[in-house]
């Protein structure tokens, strides 16, 4: 009984809390906006963008940069016009299969050549990519390819992915058939040998019914196709499902002018970046919104050579930065979390580093500095979302840097911040609210969700899903998701935000915080706690350290310790699988 009461006393002193906060002016953001004092010299606000198909990337690179290396994979180098040349092959293949405008292809493949070369030759057919995720179930991949109404799948011959995809042929429809790539054909002569001696993890009983095609048939052609005359404002380029942490996948149609611009915007940010001179580390997955954009695509943008990782493997990025001198690595924090530890054990060279990037999930402070001090190279957070294409803002190259900060509105990109209660009441500097996003980057809507659409637009504005603040310099902090709120006792408890404090603990390497259901608080505050190896910690000791840090109701009644927190392919820690124990 008394803690039903003192509930109830929560909910209304936070009821009067809310009635009586000061109320904003009601007006957007006008021109100067405070961030454009802080760009970086000579980088404009409202730059121009070639409004162009998504494939003049790869035109402009392969015309400038000809014999460049394009890709390196595993050892195995393709310059650019050996790329062009494939890509072509292969556009002409996918016409013959009858992809056009308004056909969609699911391409369910990992880091390799294929994944370039797949996705921009389906783009030279008039075809629209369907990114799908290897690691799907069956299930998952089947209800991707019906909501997006693809008609050919494209995957690798391992074993994995290909018993999955097959299925998907009699199970949808409406796949028509699945073009079969073989993984020794992009590997160097070695691993090629060793892989053909150990060919346990190769399909070698590929159906030859008509419905199945090898890349190798696929590309038997001359290379030759009509152009196709693209509307890069109107025409998709890529379905992007986005949302499978909060709900069913959605598919972000993102159009080629989506895409291209937002792809100019970064590269016109990396104002330190030398066309044809920079190496880009690439071990985030292509298929994923931030690799499409910030590795694949900026790769072509500027005439990089891309070190393409299949996996991520802390120790081998590390040796791989150190022998071929990259320049650019970008990833998501937990990535920068595990380089650290394995910096500690095993030092490595990494002068040749120019910046890192952080993007997908926030990135806690000690992680930023333990990070730029192990490697004496700046690490810079950034913020995006799937339906932005993905790089909303981004901390300057050169200028301040802030600790704790998503950093500035990119160039042509408007931030804005909107009550909670009411999206069309925007927000004075410093107050909390739901960020909103307008520029070329902001897709054109989500395939088959009609509802959605009308929820997530504002005019020409998109509702994120998260709340945050602009500082006096333009600067965006995100303090957390709105749907990762949890309401405790009646009052707000941000996760981010006890999740920060707890990542102070010098013997912390991840935490998650969560929101847990009680029958009394409505919600409780539970922490899963993963320690740096050969450190201990007991719950007691962690909430007395966090008890100058936190509010009462932020700490955390439940605290796991864990061996190792769930991640999602790119990385991001999994609070999804963290919760299905929990109910």
């Amino acid at each position: 009984m008394r803690l039903a009461f003192a509930d109830k006393f929560g909910r209304a002193v936070w009821d009067l809390l809310r009635w009586f906060r000061p109320r904003s002016s009601g007006t957007a953001p006008a021109r100067p906006y405070p961030w454009e004092r802080h760009y970086p010299q000579g980088l404009n606000w409202d730059a121009q963008f070639p409004v162009r198909p998504l494939t003049a990337l790869l035109d402009d690179a392969v015309a400038r940069f000809p014999d460049r290396v394009c890709i390196n994979f595993r050892g195995r180098r393709c310059r650019y016009r050996e790329i062009v040349d494939l890509v072509d092959r292969a556009a002409s293949g996918f016409a013959d299969l009858g992809v056009r405008k308004g056909i969609k292809v699911g391409l369910m493949l990992p880091n390799s050549p294929y994944a370039v070369v797949c996705f921009y030759a389906v783009l030279k057919a008039g075809g629209t990519v369907v990114n799908i995720n290897p690691l799907y179930v069956e299930a998952g991949i089947e209800r991707i390819i019906v909501d997006s109404n693809a008609c050919i799948l494209v995957t690798l011959n391992v074993k994995p992915l290909y018993r999955k995809a097959a299925p998907v042929l009699d199970a949808s429809n409406q796949v028509e058939k699945i073009v079969v790539c073989g993984i020794a054909g992009v590997l160097p002569f070695l691993e090629k040998a060793l892989f053909t001696l150990f060919k346990r993890h190769e399909v070698s009983d590929i159906p030859d019914d008509g419905r199945h095609l090898t890349f190798e048939k696929l590309i038997a052609n001359d290379g030759r196709i009509d152009p196709v005359d693209i509307d890069p404002e109107r025409d998709v380029a890529v379905l992007q499902y986005t949302g499978g942490t909060t709900g069913v996948p959605k598919g972000a149609r993102l159009t080629h002018a989506n895409l291209s611009a937002n792809t100019a915007q970064i590269a016109l940010w990396g104002c330190e970046l030398r066309p044809g001179q920079e190496k880009i580390l690439g071990a985030l997955p292509l298929f994923h919104a931030f690799g499409m954009t910030a590795v694949m695509n900026l790769n072509l943008a500027i005439g990089a050579e891309t070190i393409l990782l299949p996996h991520f493997k802390p120790a081998e990025i590390l040796r791989i930065i150190e022998k071929e001198r990259a320049t650019i690595f970008i990833g998501v924090p937990t990535m920068y979390s595990a380089l650290i530890a394995a910096q500690e054990n095993h030092q490595h060279d990494l002068s040749s580093l120019k910046f890192c990037i952080s993007g997908g999930a926030p990135l806690p402070v000690p992680v930023q500095r333990d990070f730029e001090k192990a490697t004496g190279c700046a690490l810079l957070e950034g913020y995006g979302l799937s339906e932005t294409g993905p790089v909303c803002t981004v901390n300057p190259v050169t200028g301040v840097n802030k600790a704790g900060s998503v950093g500035l509105p990119l160039p042509g990109t408007i931030v804005e911040i909107v009550s909670l209660d009411d999206p069309d009441r925007f927000l004075a500097q410093g107050e909390q609210g739901e960020i909103c996003i307008t520029g070329p980057q902001v897709m054109a809507g989500y395939a088959n969700r009609a509802q959605d659409n009308k929820d997530v637009f504002r005019g020409r504005r998109l509702r994120t899903g998260d709340v945050g603040y602009l500082d006096e310099d333009g600067y965006l902090f995100i303090v957390d998701r709105i749907k990762e709120l949890i309401l405790s006792s009646g009052f707000n408890v941000y996760p981010r935000m006890v999740e920060d404090a707890i990542y102070l603990h010098d013997t912390v390497e991840e935490v998650a915080v969560c929101g847990i259901p009680d029958p009394h608080r409505g919600e409780i505050v539970k922490a899963f706690v993963h320690l740096r190896t050969g450190k201990t910690l007991t719950a007691s000791t962690l909430r007395a350290f966090l008890k100058d840090k936190l509010a009462p109701f932020e700490m955390p009644r439940q605290i796991e310790f864990r061996k190792a927190l769930p991640k999602t392919l790119i990385g991001k820690i999994d609070k999804r699988e963290l919760l299905k124990v929990q109910t």
